[in-house]
């Protein structure tokens, strides 16, 4: 399915969040889709996972969730393929991230909903949320914190999803309605096998609706500007994510 993509503005919290959009070309409405970027920020291969999960019939909103600190890119982007140029920026922008604090993440994504919401290329009905690297911990605060909006949401190689501290996301699943699912990376020192124990258990005991896999790969499998991209592991992200949105924002409705 040919889909039009485009940069947008949003109406936020605290200013203005650049966004990528995507969606069906050619007319209609479709389920709609909240896609968080990984740490690294909104850049080509974001748009890029965006158009194709567009192109399987929903409208994608992928927003700059640093925009506080400026539009994207926020720092000069280097070839993350290579160690050196990788490490630099990501000391550069940990302190961006370390800024963005748990309510700034649910004030922002009740903007994001409400933006879609009000889009004539959406349709009515709950929406489906997705998230890679810390975009995981945002798809589960959203999906925690608007039970009545979200049906389904997804992490893929999510990082801090259960920590030992008071602001960690699995302390606070308790109101989900969505059904989950969580793609974990081998040897994630992020997200390691400790703290997927910890998620899952917060989750049985919330009696969520979820499943949980760890992924062949490094962290940051599904991104192929990085060294960690793994196509395998991109494929079974497709595999384990349609059917996921497929349920709950099609049959589901």
């Amino acid at each position: 399915m040919e889909t039009t993509s485009l940069g947008i503005d949003i109406p936020a919290p605290d200013g203005t969040a650049d966004a990528f959009a995507a969606y069906p070309a050619g007319g209609g409405q479709y389920p709609a889709v909240l896609m968080y970027m990984d740490v690294i920020g909104l850049r080509p291969v974001i748009r890029e996972l965006a158009e194709q999960l567009a192109s399987h019939g929903y409208y994608v909103l992928a927003p700059n969730v640093f925009y506080r600190q400026g539009r994207a890119p926020l720092f000069p982007l280097p070839d993350m393929r290579e160690q050196e140029g990788r490490e630099a920026f990501i000391a550069k922008v940990m302190p961006v991230m370390a800024a963005h604090t748990p309510d700034d993440a649910i004030r922002d994504s009740r903007a994001y909903l409400d933006f879609l919401a009000d889009q004539e290329q959406v349709s009515a009905g709950k929406v489906g949320v997705t998230g890679y690297c810390m975009g995981a911990a945002l798809a589960l605060r959203t999906a925690s914190a608007n039970p009545e909006r979200v049906a389904a949401a997804a992490g893929f190689h999510g990082a801090r999803l259960a920590n030992d501290t008071p602001e960690s996301p699995h302390l606070d699943v308790g109101g989900i309605t969505a059904e989950l699912h969580f793609g974990h990376a081998e040897n994630d020192t992020s997200m390691p096998p400790e703290d997927i124990v910890r998620l899952d258990q917060a989750l049985d005991e919330a009696g969520v609706t979820y499943t949980t896999e760890v992924y062949p790969g490094p962290h940051g499998f599904t991104m192929s500007d990085t060294a960690s991209y793994s196509p395998p592991a991109l494929e079974r992200h497709w595999e384990r994510l349609l059917p996921l949105l497929r349920r709950n924002l099609h049959d589901g409705r």
